[in-house]
């Protein structure tokens, strides 16, 4: 039995109050249109998994990753994967990278794309409704038919607002999955609004890598990895709401981040607001470098 190793990319974005992936334009007649930047690890000719990384990223899309983490390894037995020749298992090694780079046009095939595209039952920006999620309502209620089924409908997946947890993106997915309600469980039709389908199983992994970026800007001040170096409150706000799918309250979320001492005014207007102009701010990484800190607090309307 062959083992090998294939190595992925997610690589995150906010552009036009959107947080953004960058994905592969598959061709025309591929079981699915996206893909994320992946291929396979050659100890022979790769030093590290680091460069191999960044070659794959930039040969596929053009782009230059900055800083980037491990995310987790995928290696369940009989997971599609991208083939690789000669292996019969492959083990799937993710990374997280973020940018502020949202203007960045990738090659003909490649593209930045909102998450909510594949996901849409993660964006409760609109308020407390969402549609995409109600779509989802009947076949979710014919599938939860036990007790246990629809306790975890309950909780993974509740009606009211107040009890949704935007980090649990994995275990949604994955309940999802079981119930054959999204396209790579191969079940046949779908229901409305079951989200962009994608290569292998990389939705799970961009699952996983949104899972983790949603609980590290309350303990990490990750948030500001994907700003411009000048930014209003404002555009941090919506970044913020982009990312985590919720709305937040304004007033309550200047108070706690003023608490926190990240931001630094730098008294200048930006005047192309569409209103009333804005003081430009940026995040004092100096004095952040050497010492902890937490992430945001995130008071939802």
């Amino acid at each position: 039995m062959g083992l090998a190793i294939e190595l992925s990319a997610v690589v995150v974005t906010v552009r036009a109050n959107e947080a953004m992936v960058l994905c592969l334009n598959l061709p025309a007649g591929s079981a699915a249109a996206r893909a994320l930047p992946s291929g396979p690890f050659a100890p022979q000719s790769h030093r590290t998994f680091d460069l191999a990384l960044r070659a794959f990223v930039h040969d596929q899309t053009g782009f230059d990753l900055g800083y980037v983490e491990q995310l987790y390894s995928f290696g369940d037995q009989g997971r599609e994967t991208t083939a690789v020749a000669g292996a019969d298992r492959v083990i799937s090694i993710s990374y997280l990278a973020l940018t502020p780079d949202g203007d960045f046009t990738g090659r003909i095939n490649a593209d930045w794309v909102p998450f909510h595209h594949f996901f849409p039952w993660e964006d409760w920006r609109s308020g407390e409704l969402n549609a995409a999620l109600d779509a989802l309502r009947p076949a979710l209620d014919a599938w939860a038919d036990t007790d246990l089924r629809r306790s975890r409908v309950a909780t993974l997946l509740p009606t009211d607002f107040d009890n949704w947890n935007e980090e649990r993106v994995l275990d949604r997915y994955e309940l999802l999955y079981e119930a054959g309600l999204i396209a790579e469980a191969g079940h046949g039709a779908l229901p409305p609004h079951s989200g962009e389908p994608m290569a292998s199983d990389h939705r799970r992994i961009l699952a996983t890598a949104l899972s983790r970026l949603r609980g590290k800007v309350k303990y990490r001040p990750v948030i500001f990895e994907l700003m411009s170096e000048r930014f209003t409150l404002l555009e941090l706000q919506k970044s913020l709401e982009a990312l985590t799918g919720v709305k937040l309250h304004k007033q309550n979320f200047r108070r706690a981040l003023e608490r926190t001492g990240f931001v630094e005014a730098l008294g200048i207007l930006r005047e192309d607001t569409g209103g009333r102009p804005a003081e430009l701010y940026r995040y004092d990484r100096d004095r952040f470098r050497f010492s902890p800190s937490s992430g945001l607090s995130l008071p939802r309307v």
